[in-house]
């Protein structure tokens, strides 16, 4: 299996759970904040979404100002976002190479330091999971119970 498929599998068993806390948001509800200093629970499911997606096309193309740039979106159903962003995501990151994952991207001006894809990509998850937590907080407190596991495999 290469390092891309490996990857993709670690990334879906995520993601597949984060997908799931977004369908819980009914649209009323995109408003949510937990405090006021707090993003809504839009901006937090577009956030997640986008800059996976904006790590993985770093990671392809190997330009860090893809990071830097507002993406510009129509669609406004979280759920549909979701399914889209999630799928973009994907296809990047299986045309990945086992090369690409040992090459080293130039990110001294945003991150102060390089970083090989490998680790690129395991600062994107890092950066999913932890705000997977914060969106599990978001659903339970919209009043959902029934909850995902954080991690879903197969």
């Amino acid at each position: 299996m290469s390092r891309a498929q490996q990857f993709v599998q670690y990334f879906l068993s995520h993601r597949h759970v984060t997908v799931e806390l977004i369908q819980k948001i009914e649209p009323e509800r995109y408003d949510y904040k937990p405090a006021p200093t707090s993003m809504s629970a839009k901006e937090l499911a577009t956030h997640m979404l986008f800059t996976f997606y904006q790590f993985a096309q770093t990671a392809k193309e190997g330009n860090p100002r893809v990071l830097t740039e507002k993406i510009e979106e129509n669609e406004t159903d979280l759920r549909k976002l979701a399914e889209v962003y999630t799928e973009k995501t994907k296809n990047l990151l299986e045309s990945l190479t086992d090369e690409d994952f040992e090459r080293t991207l130039d990110l001294t001006k945003i991150f102060g330091a390089p970083f090989s894809v490998a680790q690129f990509l395991q600062t994107a998850m890092d950066h999913e999971i932890h705000h997977k937590g914060q969106l599990f907080v978001y659903v339970r407190e919209m009043g959902h119970e029934t909850l995902p596991f954080f991690i879903k495999r197969g």
